[in-house]
């Protein structure tokens, strides 16, 4: 079984994808999206969103970045994945299912898959333009409106050679409300050859076996269940490769990878805004943990990285307590 993290925009970047596979558990990651228009993009569009490449294209926990490209056009696509896998990207990941409106507006995302064709057209070109060592994933929804046209999408994906297809189980329409169909996966898994990975509603590790039952995929990708619980992946991979139930994180775990996300978002982005990132993951976190809603109502109105340090080191448990203890 692998364990996939999933690619959020203006979530997941490189800083938290290099927090999330220092834990353990992580077997791929997925860059948020370029997006591409009409034209061949230059290399630092990708080195800006997937630094990685500068470093093998993986995480200095040695997990891959795949790097994901969103756009409506076949040729152009194509080139970019190109020169993505010049760059050194280790596998090319095409995004056919970001429900935002405005992303849709501009061709991209979930709106192709009103035209299944196209969605083949897109997959062929990318992979007729990547070398054959290079693998080529593709993202999808089941469907805009609903899931009229999703075999469709599926066995098309595979007659144009991609070598794996995730599944967010739930329409454009559906957006992120529950439940996530995850049957209807099994479905597609009964169609297509090709390597189907689940996705949507896993947010536990019994989530992630009843998901696995269900769709009958080995391989799951963990979106905001991993934002939530940042050790998700390390328990569900103990969970399901050696049958071992570990201890999860408690709050006195999650503080020091507070202050830790912290400087290492200060050494990336202005510091000025270096706060935002650790104020929408306390956001996120605040449905299991308590304390991040108490933490980020202090830290909500603070600008001034000191302040913001200051603030952290002062949460951390005391010397000598085990991160993994009740």
């Amino acid at each position: 079984m692998r364990v996939m993290l999933a690619p959020m925009e203006g979530v997941i970047d490189h800083t938290m994808r290099e927090l999330l596979t220092s834990l353990g558990g992580v077997d791929r990651c997925v860059t948020e999206f370029v997006r591409v228009t009409e034209r061949l993009l230059p290399p630092r569009v990708f080195y800006r969103l997937c630094p990685e490449l500068g470093t093998g294209g993986t995480t200095a926990s040695g997990v891959p970045v795949f790097v994901q490209l969103l756009g409506g056009q076949p040729a152009v696509m194509a080139e970019n994945a190109a020169r993505a896998a010049e760059l050194g990207a280790p596998g090319i990941d095409l995004n056919f299912g970001c429900p935002a409106k405005t992303v849709n507006r501009s061709d991209g995302g979930a709106i192709i898959l009103r035209e299944p064709q196209r969605v083949h057209d897109i997959t062929a070109a990318v992979r007729a333009a990547v070398p054959a060592h290079v693998p080529v994933t593709v993202k999808t929804r089941l469907g805009f409106e609903d899931q009229a046209l999703f075999m469709d999408i599926a066995t098309g994906i595979e007659a144009a050679g991609a070598s794996e297809l995730t599944v967010h189980a739930r329409t454009r329409r559906d957006g992120y409300r529950p439940p996530a169909y995850w049957e209807s996966i099994a479905e597609a898994r009964s169609r297509v050859s090709l390597p189907v990975i689940a996705n949507g509603e896993i947010w536990s590790v019994d989530d992630a076996l009843r998901c696995r039952a269900v769709s009958g995929c080995d391989d799951l990708m963990l979106g905001r269940g991993a934002i939530c619980r940042p050790d998700l992946p390390r328990l569900i991979a103990a969970a399901n490769t050696r049958g071992e139930t570990l201890e999860p994180l408690n709050w006195n775990g999650i503080t020091p990878l507070l202050l830790q996300f912290f400087e290492t978002t200060l050494l990336h982005y202005d510091a000025y805004c270096a706060g935002n990132p650790l104020k929408q993951w306390l956001v996120y976190m605040r449905g299991y943990f308590p304390q991040a809603g108490q933490l980020f109502e202090q830290v909500k109105r603070l600008r001034d990285p000191d302040a913001i340090r200051l603030l952290l080191q002062r949460s951390q448990p005391g010397c000598g307590r085990d991160r993994y203890a009740a």
